[in-house]
């Protein structure tokens, strides 16, 4: 099949060697590969939290007979890999971008479901019983010049007055006392609701809840061919089996196969995201730089870092990828998070480094999530696309696509992430368009905009 980025970045059979699978406690996943023909009503391509969310929804909620068709092992893709941060976004422009392009009326819709869509994730791990490592009730936004503490105050106003959200806005010295204090730090703001959790845990635990109620799942089952037959059911090959289902919902993300269905070809531009997570800390080497919040965190640059202190004091810091993921991009990549760690934290400069690992987010040629039906074919769903916002907002469109199937009507959505939006034009570029899209953003952060 052919791949945006390096073959390395789609060995379904290699786990990264992340700190999250280091972690990943010892919850048991009750899947097997596909063998032979079988056959369900629902038929679930990826075993993230789209799919899974769909999964636990339609067994739990609706009695479905569904099964879930997953390349790795459950939480192999980016919903074992990202930063966990259950956080509001979905979108590539913002809140004021959100704002300016749909409409203040349609926003606050569109935000409405976001504080939904944590909120979500809070009650599944508590109704499901799973370990997710919970941290924080909100996340810190940090000014990373003095003019981008102006473009914060900005969005503090779009999002308290306009959308309705909780946000609290503080000085250099406000944000010191209350939360850390880097050479990178001129103020920020707090908005709520948002907590760090352990990704793996939670999408490990997503697939134990979905098996339990009655989902049965497939792993190690990438689907190689999708064809449908007279008969009207969709027929999904593997290289161990078939599945013929009457309905599917295609949930990859950024790993999206574009050839299997024409549809959504030319959507979606996937981009590397890598992380890095230190030995643990101690004590004075947390006070050296003022950290005292377990809020997770990212900054204002345009190309931005995102970072946490995780709980057994190990600090994550993530940002994004160079290359295609070969092996010398992905050198280039830990080495500059390396930097920008020394840089940022200049005390912690020389603490060492115990994991690093890197996936895709996707984004879309609308920069923003999408959901819905395809056009030409009733029985085919899809959701994905959350621009590095997947936690929550993946599992709350799992949760709409299981309620559209069972109970055959659309549920209300937001007109912000209705339908699949614009295609890139000329889509055999989108690599060169994400190169010049970083080296302008690299240039306005060189500038301390």
């Amino acid at each position: 099949m052919s791949r945006l980025y390096d073959d390395s970045l789609y060995r379904f059979d290699a786990p990264q060697t992340s700190y999250w699978e280091a972690t990943a406690g010892d919850a048991k996943v009750n899947a097997s590969p596909l063998s032979g023909d079988e056959s369900c009503d629902v038929a679930i391509i990826g075993g993230g939290y789209t799919g899974l969310s769909s999964a636990l929804h339609l067994a739990r909620d609706y009695g479905t007979d569904v099964r879930v068709l997953e390349a790795g092992h459950f939480g192999w893709g980016a919903s074992g890999r990202n930063g966990g941060f259950c956080c509001m976004g979905g979108t590539g422009l913002g809140s004021s971008g959100v704002i300016k392009t749909y409409g203040a009326e349609a926003a606050r819709a569109y935000y409405r479901t976001q504080v939904d869509a944590v909120e979500l994730v809070r009650h599944i791990a508590v109704d499901e019983n799973i370990d997710i490592q919970m941290q924080g009730d909100g996340e810190l936004d940090t000014a990373h010049t003095k003019r981008s503490y102006e473009r914060l105050k900005l969005e503090h106003e779009a999002l308290t007055r306009v959308l309705g959200i909780e946000a609290e806005l503080f000085d250099a010295g406000e944000f010191r006392e209350r939360f850390y204090d880097s050479a990178e730090q001129y103020g920020g703001m707090l908005v709520r609701p948002t907590f760090g959790l352990h990704p793996l845990r939670y999408c490990r635990g997503l697939a134990v809840a979905a098996a339990r109620h009655g989902a049965v799942l497939h792993d190690g089952s990438e689907v190689i061919d999708w064809s449908k037959g007279d008969d009207g059911r969709h027929r999904l090959a593997t290289r161990g089996g078939t599945l013929r289902a009457r309905k599917v919902i295609y949930a990859t993300n950024g790993f999206i196969s574009e050839n299997l269905r024409p549809e959504f070809s030319g959507y979606t531009l996937p981009i590397i995201s890598a992380i890095i997570a230190t030995r643990p800390l101690s004590d004075e080497e947390r006070a050296a730089h003022h950290w005292h919040t377990e809020q997770p965190a990212a900054n204002t640059r345009r190309i931005l870092n995102y970072y946490r202190m995780l709980p057994d004091g190990r600090f994550l810091l993530g940002g994004r990828g160079h290359g295609r993921g070969e092996p010398s991009g992905q050198r280039q990549t830990f080495e500059e998070l390396q930097r920008a760690l020394g840089r940022i934290w200049p005390h912690w400069r020389d603490v060492e480094i115990e994991y690093q690992w890197l996936g895709l987010i996707c984004f879309t040629g609308s920069l923003r999530s999408v959901i819905g039906q395809t056009e030409d074919d009733a029985s085919v769903f899809y959701g994905y696309g959350y621009h590095g916002n997947g936690v929550a907002n993946a599992t709350w469109t799992g949760k709409k696509l299981a309620a559209w199937i069972g109970t055959g009507k659309s549920p209300p959505l937001p007109e912000v992430i209705q339908g699949l939006g614009k295609k890139f034009p000329m889509p055999q570029l989108r690599f060169k368009y994400l190169q010049l899209g970083i080296a302008f953003s690299g240039w306005l952060d060189r500038r301390g905009g």
